[in-house]
């Protein structure tokens, strides 16, 4: 099944959560002068435009990315996010948002002194025609395939450098898709012990969405970070999400200060409802921290 296209919520609530941190690990990862491989399993089209049908549609973009961008009052990390998507921009006008690739792409270094490498996964055949298209000059640093990026996850860990970041954010869709990150999860720790893994997941009205967490917490990891953005109450009706969250295995030592700052924030400028929340969770060699 593979009818999902993100460009009905590019630049959403969860977007901003889910790119944040994204923009975070990736920035920690660039203060050691070693590489890295960068490996997003479910990247999307790239970027979207949001004065296209897809995204005018749901306009959820106008409740997320929308609502900060001409905000003066930005906590430091949100400005370095907002100055990404601006960056794509190019005028005060939003019109286009940055995805996960064009947003790893943008941060990873190509220097004589470190060259990191990005490897962007997409199966839906529309998206990843896209995909190829933006990266098709970029060289050899970036390889784009029409693969399932849980598959791709085997032959990819452990990466050559020894240290690598994932990007696991698949559309959960069908029900499946939860127990096909677990089981990703697990397994990827077993082959590259000291990854990074951030994996975002939906805050739905469902059993396997509340479960996910959970199951991710007991996965084997030594150090994790769960991060959670509401905008409003849960459904009481349906399977709308009221917010998403971030679990981050083996996380940098600044990323639960960084989001410390920037969830209240996000909390009271993103709100729909007075029910609104945030939340950072962490755990490290039987240490736990709310």
């Amino acid at each position: 099944m593979l009818s999902y296209r993100h460009a009905f919520h590019a630049g959403n609530h969860a977007d901003v959560l889910k790119h944040l941190v994204l923009m975070l690990c990736i920035e920690h990862m660039n203060s050691k002068d070693k590489p890295y491989t960068l490996v997003d399993t479910h990247a999307g089209a790239g970027f979207y435009a949001l004065d296209a049908e897809q995204a005018k549609r749901t306009g959820e973009y106008v409740e997320g990315i929308g609502r900060l961008w001409g905000r003066k009052d930005l906590p430091p990390p949100l400005v370095a996010y907002v100055a990404l998507v601006r960056a794509l921009n190019g005028s005060a006008t939003l019109r286009r948002y940055p995805g996960s690739p064009r947003i790893a792409a943008s941060l990873i270094r190509d220097t004589a002194q470190v060259r990191d490498t990005l490897r962007l996964c997409e199966l839906h055949s529309t998206d990843f025609a896209l995909l190829r298209r933006q990266f098709k000059d970029a060289g050899r640093r970036i390889s784009v395939e029409q693969a399932d990026g849980f598959e791709v996850l085997k032959a990819a860990l452990p990466p050559p450098s020894r240290r690598g970041l994932v990007l696991i954010d698949p559309s959960y869709e069908i029900k499946s898709d939860y127990m096909k990150v677990v089981v990703a999860v697990k397994d990827a720790l077993k082959r590259f012990a000291t990854g990074t893994y951030l994996v975002w997941h939906p805050m739905l009205p469902t059993i396997e969405a509340n479960q996910l967490p959970e199951k991710l917490k007991k996965a084997g990891a030594s150090h994790w970070l769960h991060a959670t953005l509401s905008v409003r109450a849960p459904a009481t009706k349906g399977h709308g999400m009221h917010g998403s969250g971030m679990f981050v295995i083996n996380p940098p030592w600044t990323l639960a200060a960084a989001l410390e700052e920037c969830l209240p924030f996000l909390a009271a400028a993103l709100a729909l409802d007075e029910r609104a929340g945030w939340s950072v969770d962490q755990f490290e060699q039987g240490t736990k921290k709310d």
